[in-house]
């Protein structure tokens, strides 16, 4: 074999070795669920590192724009968004504290499995305009694989990272956040290139991330966080609407028994209003207030205020009827009506009240019946 063969056939095992990594590089992403980049650009580097990033994965990318476009952060030493990021700490849990944004083009993350923030640093912490999104909007983040990626002339970034943890609880860091600098932002392309192959992106959705709770045969649906106790629960649900009885307690919440264990993994938490907690492993807490102890979470009633809750979940009252299921095809009934709802009340298959029901199907507390 003379040299120039050997030379070609080198050359060709080099390509095919190269090509199978970076297919396995593409198909680490490819086969993520679905992705959401979320990112905050005042000098326009995050918005080249977001460009980057695009090109290399599929998601979809959301911008977070301050609401006062006209201040300069960076003006009189600095004095304006040293002047922010002190008003946030000084008060980290008042939405006063942090400035004003821009409304957001993407209000429900449900149908994300991970998110990607893409972020400035500001004098070694992160910037305020992202501070005040992740405070507003962190708590959709639960359950789901985040990832970091802060961009800052020198500094080092573990104060974003800190602030990052603060702002976003009970989530699954996909790995060790990218720091990219100045030295270092002309080759962001293949930082990131490297970087992708070493998060740990979730996987496409197989499994329920939504459940429904139906009283008096109003349905609403709760978004679940991924943790064992919610597989097994989805589990136990696939075979069958769930039916328990709660009652009032405390002033902030509605419990009781499940009837059935399902695995814990308690911590301190601060439950919310619309949080639904797993209590002692057999018991389940919904919450129309606050409290806070050893819970096990399981998830959140989306989209109503505190005082729907409160009419939803029939505060104050005992022997509340609630079911669990995974599908609210069983009611199809969306909103809050008035708790004084008659229980006898028939409704339509489409959730339509119907006051004189002739022969048919229709829903009646909640369960199917024949005329």
């Amino acid at each position: 074999m003379n040299m120039k063969n050997f030379a070609l056939i080198l050359m060709s095992l080099l390509m095919v070795c190269c090509t199978k990594d970076d297919e396995v590089k593409a198909a680490t992403v490819q086969e993520a669920g679905k992705t959401l980049v979320v990112y905050y650009s005042y000098t326009g580097n995050c918005q080249q590192i977001v460009e980057s990033l695009t090109a290399q994965i599929e998601a979809d990318v959301m911008r977070i724009e301050p609401a006062d476009k006209t201040q300069k952060y960076e003006a009189n030493g600095y004095a304006i968004g040293t002047a922010l990021l002190n008003a946030i700490k000084a008060a980290p849990n008042d939405a006063a504290s942090y400035p004003a944004i821009d409304p957001v083009s993407i209000t429900d993350l449900s149908q994300y499995q991970n998110i990607i923030i893409v972020t400035p640093l500001w004098w070694s912490q992160m910037a305020a305009i992202m501070q005040t999104y992740l405070f507003n909007y962190g708590a959709q983040m639960e359950g789901k694989h985040v990832a970091l990626i802060v961009s800052s002339h020198s500094s080092g970034i573990s104060g974003v990272v800190a602030d990052a943890e603060r702002l976003v609880k009970n989530v699954t860091w996909m790995g060790d956040a990218l720091w990219i600098n100045a030295s270092n932002h002309s080759n962001r392309a293949s930082l990131i290139q490297n970087w992708l192959p070493t998060l740990n992106f979730a996987e496409k959705q197989t499994t329920m991330n939504k459940m429904y709770i139906t009283i008096d045969g109003q349905a609403q649906a709760v978004t679940l966080v991924d943790n064992q106790a919610t597989k097994t629960l989805v589990e136990k649900l696939q075979q069958a609407p769930v039916t328990v009885t709660l009652n009032s307690s405390g002033g902030f919440e509605i419990w009781g028994a499940l009837g059935f264990s399902l695995p814990t993994s308690n911590e301190q938490i601060n439950a919310q209003p619309g949080d639904v907690i797993l209590y002692n492993g057999s018991n389940i807490c919904i919450f129309y207030g606050s409290n806070s102890w050893s819970y096990t979470r399981l998830g959140k009633i989306d989209g109503l205020s505190e005082s729907q809750l409160r009419t939803f979940l029939k505060a104050g009252e005992s022997n509340i009827t609630v079911t669990l299921s995974l599908s609210s095809g069983t009611t199809a009934i969306n909103g809050v009506r008035s708790a004084a709802a008659e229980a006898g009340t028939y409704y339509s298959l489409n959730g339509q009240r119907v006051d004189n029901p002739s022969k048919g199907i229709y829903i009646r507390n909640g369960k199917k019946v024949i005329l």
